[in-house]
């Protein structure tokens, strides 16, 4: 456990670094070429890793608790939609447009693979469960999130054609997801045993992204569109909507007669929001000098999610194994 939150704490001081790298040094003219053909191959190689990390043992074990994956697919994609949309008087003053626009873009996004199975496997819940619903969700959302964004957001000038952003960024993150997949049979040993290392060619594809997005945005005039107070709001509505969803989350998983592992898988996989999936389609769904500001609230909601879900998990995992020194005493 201390092992991962260090990790996490490591991963945001380096985002830090690199939004300052790009507000200090954006890449600009051929360099911004070159480092946006070099962010492509890092979002394929991304997910397509991703791909050849799902077991289909996991799919197959996982698939058949269909009320499960249905709730947590209403959370993802239609809980969040809602409370942005329903929160809007009160968001919109306090963030500014652009802000709330991220807000709305958070909402609308896939939940994450890697840390909800993480946090849902440290905590004891039901992992093959988890691994098919986070899954599936990265996979639907690549068609989902435009849509739902698109109406959200309407006619919009930050929002490009939806046809072809859903196209784009099928190409760009599906066709890998797949291809990796469909290579698992020959490369999935050597995957599942480099794990470790893995994750750092992941979190350094969304740290060159992240760099990418960010100076393009800085060059629009970023900093003069979001100010300091702006930034200490956001951090103020993103701890207030994951306390929102993770209280809905259990209350309604517990309501509806879900086991202890059950309620683990809902709650991680329902409540977060993936940054490995949104970095790389805000590239696609917002012009530059939008995309920053659509990506900082999606920054600050994911730092937040993995503090407190590594909290979460560690105090189910200690009253999964209270509830076992119990039943042996």
């Amino acid at each position: 456990m201390n092992r991962l939150r260090l990790l996490f704490d490591n991963f945001t001081l380096l985002l830090i670094a690199v939004v300052v790298a790009a507000t200090l040094a954006p890449a600009h003219g051929a360099g911004a070429v070159i480092f946006g053909w070099i962010t492509d191959l890092a979002i394929a190689l991304l997910f397509f890793l991703h791909g050849a990390k799902l077991s289909r043992q996991a799919i197959i074990a996982g698939a058949t608790h269909w009320r499960l994956h249905l709730l947590v697919f209403a959370f993802t994609f239609v809980m969040f939609p809602l409370l942005a949309l329903l929160l809007k008087p009160a968001l919109e003053p306090a963030l500014g447009a652009a802000l709330y626009v991220g807000v709305m873009y958070l909402c609308c996004l896939p939940g994450t693979v890697q840390s909800a199975i993480a946090f849902t496997s440290l905590a004891r819940g039901n992992v093959p469960a988890a691994v098919c619903s986070a899954s599936a969700s990265s996979i639907i959302g690549i068609v989902l999130t435009p849509l739902l964004l698109k109406w959200m957001l309407g006619s919009s000038p930050g929002a490009s054609s939806t046809l072809d952003a859903i196209l784009h960024i099928s190409v760009q993150l599906l066709l890998p997801f797949l291809a990796g997949h469909l290579a698992r049979p020959w490369i999935g040993r050597w995957i599942d045993r480099n794990q470790h290392w893995l994750r750092n060619v992941d979190q350094s594809s969304i740290l060159l992204v992240v760099y990418t997005a960010f100076s393009a945005s800085v060059i629009g005039g970023l900093w003069r569109a979001v100010p300091p107070p702006a930034l200490l709001a956001l951090t103020l509505v993103c701890c207030a909507l994951l306390a929102l969803v993770l209280f809905i989350t259990t209350w309604t998983s517990r309501k509806l007669g879900f086991n202890t592992q059950d309620e683990i898988t809902i709650v991680f996989c329902g409540s977060k929001k993936s940054m490995a999936t949104g970095v790389p389609m805000a590239q696609v769904l917002f012009s530059a000098g939008a995309v920053g500001p659509a990506l900082l609230p999606l920054m600050v909601f994911h730092q937040i999610q993995l503090m407190v879900c590594a909290v979460l998990a560690q105090r189910y995992r200690q009253r999964g194994q209270a509830g076992e020194a119990l039943e042996a005493g």
